[in-house]
């Protein structure tokens, strides 16, 4: 009996959709058994599975997916293997620096505070070059949420694509219903759009 791998996709991702995880997870399972190299399947099980498990960036990575699909499907699955695979532990990583007081980091780090940064770009300085400057010598750290909104638009905006996704996905992990994230998800996948 063959099963129609089309038909039972789209069901899979109207599961998902609807939060219903555990059919989706199933429906993308039997696609998977059926055609083992089906890489949107085989990255489908693994955003079901977490989003089953509570793993918070899972619904918005599985949205950052369909509309890179939309593009280019063979680059979309490959994008989204990538993802996964460098997603492994840092969701943990994320979660300790988040928990550690602010001022143990700023004895230990040897960082600069994104309202000094911010400071240094409002004297007319180029975010790109003052952010390629420091980016391998210090970490820009930032305490409020809205400097890391602000941070991320300006990666977004200076061509740092790869590296807003990046933390992006984390923060997203860690705040998944969070609107002003996953609308910056959504920008960052035009800007993508673009690049491409």
């Amino acid at each position: 009996m063959s099963i129609s791998k089309y038909k039972i996709l789209s069901q899979a991702k109207e599961s998902f959709s609807k939060s219903d995880f555990k059919n989706a997870m199933e429906k993308f399972s039997i696609v998977l058994q059926n055609f083992p190299n089906s890489k949107e399947a085989y990255n489908s099980v693994i955003l079901s599975e977490m989003a089953m498990s509570g793993e918070g960036g899972a619904e918005a990575l599985f949205d950052y997916y369909e509309i890179l699909k939309e593009e280019d499907k063979e680059q979309a699955d490959t994008i989204m293997s990538d993802i996964l695979k460098n997603m492994d532990g840092s969701i943990e990583k994320l979660s300790e620096v988040f928990a550690e007081p602010l001022r143990d980091r700023l004895d230990f780090e040897d960082g600069i505070l994104y309202k000094d940064f911010k400071a240094i770009i409002d004297n007319g300085e180029s975010f790109k070059e003052t952010f390629e400057n420091i980016m391998f010598s210090t970490r820009v750290i930032i305490t409020q949420k809205d400097d890391f909104i602000d941070f991320l638009e300006n990666l977004i905006e200076h061509d740092f694509a790869e590296m807003a996704l990046t933390y992006l996905e984390n923060a997203l992990s860690i705040y998944p219903s969070d609107k002003l994230l996953r609308k910056l998800l959504k920008k960052l996948a035009k800007a993508k759009k673009v690049e491409n």
